[in-house]
């Protein structure tokens, strides 16, 4: 956004009533930017505290993937509690030793892949909860800002309206004027009246609902500035959506699916537990080795059905991210479109359009009083310049908006690219293919 194409959207008497309805800490405190409520969220945000944590889980389960089969210790007493010579334990025979399962089909270093793939999506995931927050902030803010200004303006109608009801009432006194335009006038102060109360309640919440975010109270002035300042000319260039967070978190998706595929294809390979042992005989009081293998039969299940089921995953993931890049360059393409149209409105309803509202009603009030004009003419005249100074105000609000919008459609997976691709970590000493 280029501020020296920053456009001045109210003119001088909505900058007046800024001045005067303005908290008087305002002219010695700098605004509270959008840059500060960003970074105050970010602080507070349990949303980023969620991703910190979902990254921490899926670190701490790549360590859980990466570890062996533990060891077991095996006791056995044969010959006991028998009846004849094998009453009691007389000719009991005691075996002690270990079984170690060794994994086979390279089982480990598919875990540690379908880890890794998680590790990347869970850091994935932190950096779409930052620019989740960040929209969030943004579009609170905007609103917060554009509320402000709906009160600024309401008031300033109000004051408008009060000083027509003055003057009506001097021509009704003056005979200048009949009785029914003092009433008009009054009808039209209360119901500015109601519309600052309105615009009051309005920001009150609006504020609230900032405070809520950045996590604390949010004093003085909101930035003004930012809310008047608009993008540059020209035409937009279509922006596509490889690279974007949306896809990379779909593209992360698809290769943990995958990484599933190849730890259901290694759990077919059964898995061998040798043992080793010490036995005493009874009898003759011996000890003899004793050796063992134990390789499981898969009969009833073969790993087939797992696989079958992580292929279906699979073929869903690879699915869900041609729809994501479908989605996200027709969401990107609609949002550039908005943003266009919202950066036309503003500046035609801040700009010529206010100018000429804001000089017509001021040209009608010179008029109204000195007997010049009707006062249908001066309330035609306030009612165009109050909508126009609305118009000017919900076009800022929905070109911030849009912007934001774009922003997070097009926020860069580039969050995360300092991490190490899964493929360039170094593999896991000592793993068994």
């Amino acid at each position: 956004m280029n501020a020296a194409l920053a456009v001045s959207l109210i003119g001088a008497s909505v900058a007046k009533a800024q001045t005067a309805t303005s908290p008087p800490q305002a002219a010695t405190e700098p605004p509270f930017s959008l840059e500060r409520a960003l970074a105050l969220g970010g602080a507070v945000s349990p949303s980023l505290e969620a991703g910190a944590a979902g990254v921490q889980a899926a670190t701490a389960g790549r360590a859980v993937a990466s570890l062996r089969p533990n060891p077991e210790v095996v006791v056995e007493t044969e010959n006991v509690a028998g009846s004849g010579e094998y009453r009691g334990f007389r000719s009991a025979e005691t075996t002690a030793g270990l079984a170690l399962p060794i994994e086979l089909g390279g089982k480990r270093s598919a875990r540690v892949a379908v880890a890794d793939a998680q590790i990347d999506r869970a850091r994935i995931g932190s950096a779409i909860a930052i620019a989740d927050l960040t929209l969030a902030i943004t579009q609170s803010y905007n609103d917060a800002v554009a509320a402000e200004r709906r009160l600024t303006v309401a008031r300033d109608q109000a004051q408008i309206a009060a000083e027509a009801l003055r003057v009506a009432r001097t021509r009704v006194a003056a005979g200048a004027a009949s009785p029914i335009e003092q009433q008009r006038a009054d009808v039209l102060r209360i119901n500015a009246e109601t519309a600052v109360e309105r615009a009051t309640r309005n920001a009150e919440v609006a504020r609230g609902n900032l405070e809520r975010l950045v996590g604390r109270p949010v004093s003085g002035a909101l930035d003004s500035a930012w809310f008047d300042r608009i993008g540059g000319y020209g035409p937009t260039q279509p922006i596509e959506a490889e690279g974007t967070l949306a896809l990379a978190a779909a593209t992360a998706d698809a290769r943990t699916a995958s990484a599933q595929v190849q730890l259901a294809r290694a759990q077919r390979i059964p898995d061998v537990t040798v043992s080793a042992s010490a036995r005493r005989l009874a009898a003759t009081n011996d000890v003899a080795a004793v050796f063992g293998v134990s390789i499981p039969f898969p009969v009833f299940n073969n790993g087939n059905a797992a696989v079958a089921q992580a292929q279906a995953q699979q073929a869903q993931a690879d699915a869900l991210r041609r729809l994501a890049i479908l989605e996200a360059e027709r969401s990107i393409a609609s949002a550039q479109a908005e943003l266009a149209n919202a950066a036309t409105t503003a500046r035609t309803a801040g700009g010529p359009a206010l100018a000429a509202a804001t000089e017509a009603a001021r040209i009608a009030r010179i008029g109204y009083a000195g007997g010049k004009f009707g006062q249908l003419d001066l309330l035609e005249a306030e009612r165009t310049l109050a909508q126009t100074r609305a118009d000017a105000t919900d076009a800022l609000a929905a070109y911030h908006d849009a912007e934001a919008r774009l922003a997070r459609l097009t926020a860069p997976a580039t969050l995360f690219a300092e991490l190490t691709p899964t493929s360039a970590r170094p593999a896991t000493p000592g793993d068994s293919r």
